[in-house]
């Protein structure tokens, strides 16, 4: 009879290390981990969220600014922290509720954007003879003057708040098609994935399952760069009169100070709405930056 020699016990502190270090050296950790290393990328990400936290609780944070008001082009008080306008509204309750819209515009035209232009961007990479063709139309519509059809297209459509998303949306796209494609191009290439093509037939079950999610990373950005861009492009279809008359926006606020020539005069009605919309493409731009420097395996120092 022979007797099998005992295993040896597991360190009970080395077993408990094991699992948090391998959650710990995971991709996602890591870029987390980096990206709270970059001070600018924090404080950008701080300003985004306050911001998306000013257009969520605005019913909370000031009435809405409707009708007339007794104090006409009043500077800056402890009864108006930013003013009133020429008719007497107080300037902070148009930015706040300037804030829900402004974002809404931004929010809804990025991702039309981002879905239909990665859509493209990846049936371009895997089908080569496809590519081509949306190559042409990428390059076609990025030629073109896009401020001048924006203020053409919303004037003949007319101004509303769809108005205006479709509009953006319709041309910021092709920038995103070309962004995600070239890494796209790069993905359907790897092993992996010729491996997925034996496997199955099916290109959409392979480019949901590997092409899309190699590509996010550039989606991620795409997402925050578009939406900065989309509130400029609303601002300024705003500014020139054709956003939406109904609704409260940072363009609106500016378009209202210029049709009541207090631009020069009244100082707090343009600086306040153009200090949000530099904070929003300021903070946006830092964020994608240092998330593009955090997901650098070049950084990793560990």
């Amino acid at each position: 009879m022979t007797m099998t020699e005992p295993t040896p016990p597991v360190d009970p502190v080395l077993q408990a290390a094991l699992p948090a270090a391998s959650a710990v050296d995971s991709p996602a950790r890591n870029t987390w981990r980096r990206f709270l290393r970059e001070p600018l990328g924090v404080a950008a990400l701080v300003v985004l969220v306050s911001l998306v936290f000013v257009a969520v609780a605005a019913p909370l944070l000031a009435d809405y600014p409707t009708g007339y008001g007794n104090a006409v082009l009043s500077p800056p008080s402890g009864a108006n922290w930013f003013g009133t306008d020429s008719l007497g509204l107080d300037v902070y309750s148009e930015v706040v509720w300037g804030a829900r819209q402004s974002l809404l515009v931004a929010a809804a035209a990025s991702v039309i954007a981002i879905v239909f232009g990665t859509l493209l961007a990846v049936l371009g990479a895997y089908f080569r003879r496809l590519d081509a063709v949306i190559s042409v139309v990428v390059d076609l519509t990025l030629s073109l003057p896009v401020l001048p059809l924006m203020i053409l297209v919303a004037a003949l459509i007319g101004p509303s708040t769809i108005t205006i998303i479709l509009v953006i949306a319709a041309f910021s796209w092709p920038e995103v098609t070309r962004v995600v494609r070239s890494q796209a191009l790069a993905v359907v290439r790897l092993p992996y994935v010729d491996a997925a093509r034996l496997m199955t037939s099916s290109p959409a079950w392979i480019i949901r399952r590997h092409v899309i999610p190699a590509v996010m990373p550039l989606i991620l950005v795409s997402v925050v760069l578009t939406s900065s861009r989309a509130v400029l492009s609303a601002a300024g279809l705003a500014f020139l009169g054709l956003g939406d008359p109904n609704t409260w926006s940072w363009g609106r606020i500016l378009y209202e100070a210029q049709q009541a020539g207090a631009m020069s005069t009244a100082w707090w009605l343009p600086m306040f709405p153009s200090l949000a919309i530099f904070l929003l493409v300021l903070a946006s731009t830092l964020l994608s930056t240092a998330y593009n420097d955090a997901r650098n395996p070049r950084r990793n120092k560990s």
